[in-house]
């Protein structure tokens, strides 16, 4: 007989590889055996529970695994939503994937009660700030256009700051002399900003017309503070 050995991985070949293949296989995603309301609701907990452990936001092909072939993602996210209607966190789609979120209503409570929290975002100074915003909107851009904005060279340690906090990566390399790299920002920054993509940044020329962003007054900001940099902090916080 041989089920006593069934899903054990062959001598000599990658085990690791062959264990994962047969937790898969040996994983019920369709639960037949479980009459429909129950089943829905397994799969639902299924769910919650891998957006609730996982560290960055997940996506509709990670969560594909755990429910079966004909289930809708999209109706279970928002059974589940409607269940923590009442709650003080809720389920929210940013940065391509589904993440837990505390709602905006108790970010003073959090704030007030100086707990360390998983999704803060660190500390940006004034200038880091506006050179995060400038490469948002006019991304992929060079540290070279970034200077021609601000009327002053943007650091390296400046870039480095942001790439540190994992808000930028680098672009494909810029069709010009030296054919520099580019900047654009990641995920993350979607993330921690509460973000989907990119189109839910505010329109650049509401912004332009409010005067809160334009290549003008980005210059104007430097040449005001006579080239030094801000060091004061300001708290980019996410939406909780």
């Amino acid at each position: 007989m041989n089920e006593p050995n069934a899903g054990k991985a062959p001598r000599g070949k990658g085990r690791t590889g062959q264990a994962n293949a047969g937790d898969e296989h040996l994983f019920d995603r369709e639960l037949a055996d479980l009459p429909p309301e129950l089943r829905w609701r397994e799969w639902m907990l299924r769910v919650e529970a891998v957006i609730f452990a996982a560290a960055e936001p997940v996506g509709r092909e990670t969560l594909a695994r755990i429910v079966g072939k004909d289930c809708s993602i999209d109706l279970l996210i928002d059974d589940l939503r409607a269940e923590l209607r009442d709650r003080p966190y809720e389920i929210v789609f940013v940065a391509g994937g589904w993440q837990h979120r505390s709602r905006s209503a108790y970010a003073s409570a959090i704030r007030a009660s100086q707990a360390s929290t998983r999704s803060a975002a660190p500390a940006l100074s004034d200038f880091e700030a506006m050179v995060l915003m400038a490469i948002a909107y006019f991304q992929p851009i060079t540290r070279g256009d970034l200077s021609k904005i601000f009327g002053k060279e943007v650091s390296r340690d400046t870039i480095a700051s942001l790439r540190g906090a994992n808000f930028l990566a680098s672009g494909p390399r810029s069709p010009t002399p030296g054919a520099p790299y580019t900047y654009v920002t990641t995920k993350h920054f979607l993330s921690a900003f509460g973000m989907a993509t990119l189109r839910d940044l505010p329109d650049i020329e509401a912004l332009e017309d409010a005067g809160l962003l334009s290549r003008d007054a980005a210059q104007n900001e430097v040449v005001a503070s006579e080239g030094v940099e801000s060091e004061t902090d300001v708290e980019t916080l996410p939406i909780e």
